[in-house]
């Protein structure tokens, strides 16, 4: 079995709903997963936007998830510490927790990735961390990554 991650709210590569960006509630949509590697001892997700005028932009920051979770659920609270859940970082918004699919109107379609990866640690990361912060610490202690796709246009 390999690693993966999905979502009931869309199918890979197809149109977020509009529910899920900031065009509407901005809530973060529900995530599943399944078939951790052995030895998983946490995990870390990642959203990003490498579509961005700016280069690629990171919408959620999502560390030190229990390794017996296999998903999320929608609307995850935007605070640094989610009971059960995790730890949030900054996004390139500046804020905690998930800021939705926002992209330049008429910059056309962006994709947003969902990168969820697989430690053999729970590693000490501050609350606040930025991206960069998160994969400089888990480098070397990441035993599987699962990844999902969505696209937003405005």
């Amino acid at each position: 079995m390999s690693f993966t991650l999905t979502s009931p709210a869309f199918k890979y590569g197809e149109r977020i709903p509009r529910k899920y960006t900031c065009d509407d509630v901005d809530v973060s949509p529900p995530l599943q997963w399944s078939s951790a590697p052995p030895g998983t001892k946490s995990l870390v997700l990642i959203m990003e936007d490498p579509d961005a005028p700016i280069g690629t932009f990171t919408h959620w920051v999502l560390y030190n998830i229990p390794p017996d979770r296999t998903d999320l659920p929608e609307n995850v609270p935007k605070t640094p510490v989610v009971e059960g859940i995790g730890v949030q970082g900054i996004n390139d918004f500046g804020r905690v927790g998930y800021g939705g699919p926002c992209p330049p109107r008429g910059h056309g379609q962006h994709r947003y990735f969902f990168r969820l990866y697989a430690l053999n640690t729970v590693p000490n990361i501050k609350q606040r961390a930025s991206k960069d912060e998160v994969l400089r610490i888990i480098k070397n202690s990441i035993i599987g990554t699962a990844e999902y796709m969505g696209t937003y246009s405005r």
